[in-house]
This record gives structure tokens, C-alpha cells and sequence, in this order.
């Protein structure tokens, strides 16, 4: 496990060194990144209001928000930015979103939000926010990087009908155009996003599922333990990296 560990943080730290990293932004029109940046023209912020006024609400049997355990939202700076991370209670690695519903059923004794509810991205997002301009800083703990490694496979493996893998499209083809769309480098360092071709925001799972579809693969279920290890593989690669959520894209 040692010995995985270095060579993560290999990868990782020849990445940055080389540092050809490119965000998300950089690939988008002029248009949709001012839309990004004007926080009055970002459509996203809607959720973050929503989430803002979730975090004040008392919920479940406990009668409490999460300002009640946590206090101002400004307390959480610096938390997205580690997200996925093993967490001791959960006994394994989750993202932003499911420790969000570990606080939920945990704490406030409610019902855990759907995957993809309006209430869990605007929650999300409005702690993403606090993390606007920080690096991406993954823990180095042995089971996150372990969840990492396996990302990291996953994402080098080929699937679907096109048999195809991630890294095919995004480290071999990245600024060539694939059905009129510039290919990323994927680096997830802007989510939850707003994206104008789903009018409405979305998880970064949303997004690895879009991709699997569109390869004709099998896609797993949201929540799945191979989407958690991908996530905790592209915070790896773009570790250092700023950012940014909430995202717009195209």
C-alpha cells in the first residue's frame, strides 16, 4: 500500500510539474466562461441560493440545520477541496454529496437526498463555493488513494461498444473535436456544474455516466463504488489545480 501511495503521488506531482494542465474553462468559448465568472449572469448560483437557504433550515426528527452543527457557511472553506475522502463512520471512501447525507440521516435523523435532487447540488454547490479558488487537495490517507488507484485503472481500461477508454479522449485527444465539441482534459475541478445542454445542474457522476453512455458501455448506477474511485482519481490528477465550482459548460 506504501509503495502505491509513492507512486501516486508520482503521477501526481509529474503532472503538475509538467504542468501542460488545463481547466475546464480554457476549452469553452468566450461567452460561456464570462457566464462562469459573472456570478449575476451564472446560472448555477440559483442552486447556490437554494442551498443557502437549506443550510439554515431545521430538518428530521433532531430539528436541526446544518448552521445549528456547523455554523456560518464560511466555517467550511477549504472542505470541498478534499472531497472524495474515506470517512471513519461511512467505514469507506465518499464524496461531497454522500457525506452531505451522512450529516442528513446521521444528525438531523431525515431522509437522505436523491442523487441528483435539487436539494443536494444546491447544498453541494453552496459548500463547494466556500472552496472557490483553493486547490484541489485530496487526502493521502491509504484507503482514499487507494480508491484512486483503482480510478486510475478505470479509467485506462476500455469499455462499451466503441471500446473505448477515458484516456483515449482525454490525455491522447484533448483539443481535437469530437461531434463539434472540443475534448477536455478532464479535470473535475468545477463541480457540481451548470451545463446549458442539460438547462440545469449536475453531478460529476452525471457527467462520467453521459461519457459511458456515449462510448455504448454499461453504466453503473449513481453512487456506484466505480464512479466514487473515478472521482477520487481525477481529484488526484488535478490536484493543485483551482477551484472553481460552480462550473458552467457548454
Amino acid at each position: 500500500m506504501k509503495r502505491l501511495g509513492v507512486a501516486l503521488l508520482l503521477v501526481a506531482a509529474s503532472a503538475a510539474a509538467q504542468d501542460r494542465r488545463k481547466s475546464g474553462t480554457e476549452f469553452m468559448s468566450e461567452s460561456t466562461r464570462a457566464m462562469q465568472r459573472d456570478d449575476t449572469q451564472n446560472p448555477a448560483m440559483l442552486w447556490v441560493a437554494n442551498g443557502g437557504a437549506l443550510w439554515q433550515a431545521k430538518a428530521g426528527k433532531a430539528g436541526k440545520s446544518c448552521a445549528a452543527c456547523h455554523g456560518d457557511v464560511a466555517g467550511m472553506r477549504g472542505v470541498a477541496s478534499r472531497y472524495p475522502a474515506f470517512d471513519p463512520s461511512a467505514g469507506r471512501v465518499v464524496t461531497l454529496g454522500e457525506r452531505i447525507n451522512l450529516c442528513r440521516t446521521g444528525k438531523q435523523q431525515a431522509a437522505a437526498f436523491a442523487p441528483e435532487s435539487e436539494g443536494l447540488l444546491g447544498l453541494e454547490a453552496h459548500v463547494a463555493l466556500q472552496s472557490r479558488g483553493l486547490p484541489l487537495a485530496p487526502p493521502a490517507d491509504a484507503a482514499t488513494r487507494a480508491a484512486a488507484a483503482r480510478g486510475q485503472a478505470l479509467y485506462g481500461q476500455r469499455i462499451g461498444q466503441l471500446n473505448l477508454s477515458c484516456a483515449q479522449c482525454h490525455d491522447d485527444s484533448w483539443g481535437r473535436k469530437l461531434a463539434g465539441a472540443t475534448i477536455p482534459q478532464a479535470h473535475a475541478n468545477a463541480y457540481p456544474i451548470y451545463r446549458l445542454e442539460w438547462q440545469g445542474m449536475g453531478s460529476l457522476q452525471r457527467r462520467l455516466r453521459n461519457c459511458m453512455s456515449g462510448v455504448r458501455a454499461q453504466v453503473p448506477p449513481l453512487g456506484a463504488q466505480e464512479l466514487v474511485d473515478l472521482e477520487a482519481w481525477l481529484a488526484l490528477r488535478a490536484q493543485g489545480m483551482a477551484l472553481e465550482t460552480p462550473g458552467v459548460r457548454p
